[in-house]
C-alpha cells in the first residue's frame, strides 16, 4: 500500500532531496513551503505521515505540530537544527513521534519514516489482544486506547510505549532499553523516552504529578504498576 507523506519544508533543495528518497521508498509525496498551508493540507488530505521542519514561514513547525495534535494522531517526524536540544524536547512535548537533526542523511530520514509508518500500521510484537488496567483499555489490534470509556488521542510512539509497559507490568526498564524496544534505536537521545513518559502520564494518570500507573524507579528507569499491584 502506498503511504501519503506531507513534507513541510521551505528549503527547496532539502525538499527535493527528501522527496526523491521518500518516493524511492514507494511513498506518495506532497511538498508545502509554509506552516499555514501545511496545516490546511493535513486537514484536507489526511496524510499518513507529516515531515515537519521547525523553521517554516507563516506558522513555525512547533505551532503546526501543536495544532495538528489538537485534532489528529497522524504521525509527525520533525526536522530540528543541529545542537538545539531544546528544539528536540519541545517538538516531542508537542506530540512529534520522531525527529531528525539537520544536517541529516536522507537515508536516515527515510528509515525513520518507514519505522514510524510501520508502527502506525500496527506492527506490534506478537500476542495481540486487549490490555486492561481498571478503566484503562488498550486494543492492540485496533491501536485504540480508552480511559473510563473515553478515547485517548495517542501518538504512534505514545501508544507503543503504553502497550509495551502494560504488557510487562512491574518490570523496571532503563530508558535505553525502552528506546531499543519501543523506538527500535540502538543509540539515541534518552530524553525522548522521558518526554514521552511525561506526555503519557498527562493522559492516563488522575494526577500526573503523583502517578499510580507509570512509576519512576529513581536511578534506574520506569515500571508499569497494574491495578492488582496497587
Amino acid at each position: 500500500m502506498t503511504n501519503r507523506v506531507l513534507v513541510a519544508e521551505d528549503d527547496t533543495t532539502v525538499a527535493e532531496v527528501v522527496t526523491v528518497y521518500l518516493q524511492r521508498d514507494g511513498h506518495e509525496v506532497e511538498v508545502v513551503a509554509d506552516g499555514v498551508t501545511a496545516l490546511h493540507r493535513v486537514g484536507a488530505t489526511s496524510p499518513d505521515l507529516v515531515v515537519l521542519d521547525i523553521m517554516l514561514p507563516g506558522l513555525d513547525g512547533f505551532e503546526v505540530c501543536r495544532r495538528i495534535r489538537e485534532r489528529s494522531p497522524v504521525p509527525v517526524v520533525m526536522l530540528t537544527a543541529l545542537g538545539e536540544e531544546t528544539d528536540k524536547v519541545l517538538g516531542l512535548e508537542l506530540g512529534a513521534d520522531d525527529y531528525v537533526t539537520k544536517p541529516f542523511s536522507p537515508q536516515e530520514l527515510a528509515l525513520r519514516v518507514r519505522s514510524v509508518l510501520r508502527r502506525a500500521a500496527g506492527a506490534l510484537p506478537p500476542g495481540g489482544g486487549v490490555l486492561r488496567d481498571g478503566d484503562l483499555v488498550v486494543d492492540l489490534a485496533a491501536r485504540e486506547a480508552t480511559l473510563a470509556g473515553a478515547p485517548l488521542l495517542l501518538t504512534v510512539r505514545e501508544f507503543d510505549l503504553l502497550a509495551f509497559l502494560m504488557r510487562n507490568p512491574r518490570q523496571v526498564f532503563e530508558r535505553r532499553r525502552l528506546l531499543e524496544h519501543v523506538w527500535g534505536w540502538s543509540v539515541g537521545d534518552l530524553s525522548t523516552v522521558t518526554v514521552h513518559v511525561r506526555r503519557l502520564r498527562a493522559k492516563v494518570e488522575d494526577d500526573p504529578a503523583a502517578p499510580r500507573r507509570i512509576l519512576t524507579v529513581w536511578g534506574v528507569g520506569y515500571r508499569y504498576e497494574g491495578e492488582e499491584a496497587r
